[in-house]
């Protein structure tokens, strides 16, 4: 991996060197400030206000050199707007030929622009949180916040690249307009959909989303999965994932997904009446769906490892234990055995393969096409927890074969059991292994070619190391005699308490978030059928309804969130107004009123998780941005701390429920809500701490 002082200088448009950002001074300033304090030579407000100025120098620097060379595109357009009319009053095949190159020309030279606004828009987020690090402050959110609101800033061109936006329309609309389109009059604007066959505006457009971190439907789904990806990936990088990719190992990857989200809920509506027919409380329920979320925070470990070496076994060896474990699961009952049951949850637990099924994708599908994997994960996931409720409400029946009860309780079992033996069937005939990654010596003379075809994620990345070990987390060393970072700067975490190590408090923030909604969504999932009955005396088939129906709004809530409100509003005021709905949701679950009624209850609970949901999507969107390169890779990985972070909510919300039922079902929805509005509170109290790093 190149650190980002040398990345940028191999970057660097020759002509444009002066314009970028001279990170390496900054850096070297952010040392002598740190040295003239522990002097005593050097008050802190004199270093903050030095600071700020040398940053407002450098984005003026790069905002003035933006604008002249738009000024310089836009008149390029101009004169080609000028030749294009003078050609359509009497059409020449070759002269459109050569103004459509010209297009193409200018269109270049834009990309170009992006990628100069990018890599200091990289440096700028790195540079503060150098800054942040080495003194303790939070000039980050002050400095963002008194120059990015303010009416005259700069910090906003860079960010929010004012005006190529426009230069880029004009470049589309243009090429569009010289395309043949079989005799259509129609322009770009009058059909948006229409695919304009033009790879200079395709590069563009990524270029433009990767600046912006735009989210359309597809995107924002993605974000769910937390699947990191390199900001400016290579060619070299793109060929190898285009050798590693197989579409129907893609679909088993996913089927996967599926299944396994099929198996966590498809027991929920009964749980309890399982409980009870094996002689224990209802609210046993808690321990019997927890059980599988206590294996999960281990088997995501060895998962994660074994996927370093290997994706076809862990699923193999997955898919084996997930069969015997609902076998197990369903024999419980002929047995009467608590003991088996649990057991057979546990192995469920046991064999969850999230964490490879998130590698695959990561390690596995051409980038061109992660996105939309990433959100196929997600919509398998969001189908998952909605059918198996569902499948759960159709097997409503009771027989049996050869002593082997088959009912409401058993079926969930069984069902997945052949679900499990087929899938496996199917992933040993089509599942392909992918070929192993090569690793590439990181000695400065060997490497050159393989740090040229990485570029590592920079995006607000924390400073890694201490100040006496003098690195930071993106590989640079303080000392400027040397631009080579040892090696160990640059690895992945080998533990979890190296993973720890690396978050920083907008990291932990954003951690501390997914646990609060997975917290308050098991709560709501996990109790529902035991609540649901209590009150209101509903059957298996009605809690099935109830619960199917919650996961059907994922989609849909999912689509009008990343196609229309994330365009609208910044992640950062999405996710706090989230955590706010969340809250009135928990608030107005609570029982008041006496009798509790249906509407209350269905209304406060679709509110709650709709808005965890939307939640969801934005803090893992955040987390990606603001998390350590080095927990992109590796076993401890940013998608195995989320992973763990919502598994082990699930559990603490199951051990809830179980140690609530107590104290009787007359008192389980006021004693389980209250951990979550605190905890709720919290994470309120906590993003309105860190609102201004969210950037």
């Amino acid at each position: 991996m190149v650190e980002f002082g040398k990345k940028l200088k191999e970057r660097q448009i020759e002509e444009w060197r002066g314009y970028y950002i001279n990170y390496k001074l900054m850096k070297k300033n952010v040392k002598q400030y740190a040295n003239q304090i522990e002097a005593g030579a050097l008050e802190r407000r004199h270093v903050l206000k030095d600071f700020s100025r040398m940053l407002d120098n450098q984005i003026e620097k790069i905002v003035l050199f933006m604008l002249e060379q738009q000024g310089l595109l836009a008149s390029r357009i101009a004169q080609l707007n000028e030749q294009q009319e003078a050609i359509l009053e009497q059409p020449d095949i070759s002269k459109i030929s050569e103004l459509r190159e010209a297009y193409r020309e200018v269109g270049k030279d834009l990309l170009k622009l992006l990628l100069f606004v990018e890599m200091n828009a990289i440096g700028l987020r790195k540079i503060l949180k150098k800054f942040d690090k080495r003194f303790g402050y939070k000039f980050t959110d002050y400095y963002v916040k008194t120059r990015a609101n303010h009416p005259y800033s700069q910090l906003q061109q860079v960010f929010k690249h004012v005006g190529l936006g426009a230069v880029v329309g004009a470049i589309s609309r243009n090429l569009a307009d010289l395309q043949d389109r079989q005799g259509s009059y129609l322009s770009i604007y009058d059909q948006p959909a229409l695919p304009l066959q033009e790879p200079v505006v395709d590069s563009l457009q990524s270029a433009v989303d990767r600046l912006t971190h735009s989210t359309n439907f597809l995107e924002f789904l993605g974000q769910h999965a937390l699947i990191m990806h390199d900001e400016l990936p290579s060619v070299v990088e793109e060929h190898i994932d285009n050798q590693r990719y197989h579409f129907m190992s893609l679909i088993l990857n996913l089927a996967n997904t599926f299944l396994y989200m099929v198996n966590t809920y498809i027991i929920v509506p009964t749980a309890d009446d399982y409980s009870t027919s094996l002689g224990a409380a209802p609210t046993v329920c808690g321990i019997v769906i927890g059980a599988m979320a206590v294996a999960q925070i281990f088997s995501s470990v060895y998962f994660s490892a074994w996927s370093n070496k290997s994706y076809f076994r862990p699923l193999v060896f997955s898919s084996i234990v997930l069969l015997i474990g609902n076998a197990m699961y369903a024999l419980a009952y002929d047995s009467k055995s608590l003991t088996l049951l649990l057991l057979g949850r546990v192995f469920c637990g046991l064999g969850s393969a999230r964490a490879v099924n998130r590698r695959y994708i990561s390690d596995c599908v051409p980038l061109k096409i992660r996105m939309q994997a990433s959100a196929g994960f997600v919509s398998a996931s969001a189908l998952g927890m909605a059918c198996g409720p569902a499948f759960a409400g159709l097997l409503q029946t009771n027989f049996r074969i050869f002593d082997i009860t088959f009912n409401q309780v058993t079926l969930p079992g069984w069902v997945m059991t052949i679900a499990w033996a087929c899938y496996l069937v199917l992933l040993s005939i089509s599942f392909i292994e992918p070929a192993c990654e090569i690793e590439v010596d990181d000695a400065p003379e060997k490497s050159s070619a393989a740090k040229n075809d990485k570029l590592e994620k920079g995006l607000a990345q924390p400073l890694l190391m201490s100040t006496e070990h003098e690195q930071d987390d993106d590989g640079d060393q303080e000392c400027d005699a040397s631009e080579e970072a040892p090696e160990e700067s640059r690895r992945p975490a080998n533990s979890l308490g190296a993973a720890y190590r690396l978050l920083t408090p907008s990291v932990k923030v954003q951690l501390l978030i997914y646990f609060m909604l997975k917290y308050a969504m098991e709560i709501l999932l996990s109790e529902s059928s035991v609540i649901s009955s209590y009150y209101f005396g509903w059957t298996t088939s009605e809690v099935s309804i109830f619960l199917a129906s919650l996961g059907l709004t994922v989609l849909p809530i999912n689509i009008v969130v990343g196609s229309y409100i994330s365009n609208m509003f910044e992640d950062r005021q999405i996710l706090l107004a989230s955590e706010i709905v969340v809250f009135l949701g928990i608030l107005f679950s609570f029982q008041f009123i006496v009798p509790y009624s249906v509407p209350q209850y269905v209304c406060s609970g679709l509110i709650m998780f709709v808005a965890a949901e939307v939640l969801e999507g934005v803090n893992l969107s955040l987390l990606s941005r603001v998390m350590s390169s080095r927990l992109s890779r590796g076993t401890y990985n940013g998608g195995l701390l989320s992973t763990e972070a919502g598994t082990f909510a699930r559990v603490v919300a199951d051990a809830t429920i179980t140690i609530g039922g107590y104290f009787g079902e007359s008192n389980l929805l006021n004693l389980t809500l209250i951990p979550s509005l605190v905890i709720c509170i919290g994470s309120i109290v906590a993003t309105c701490c860190t609102y201004n790093s969210l950037y």
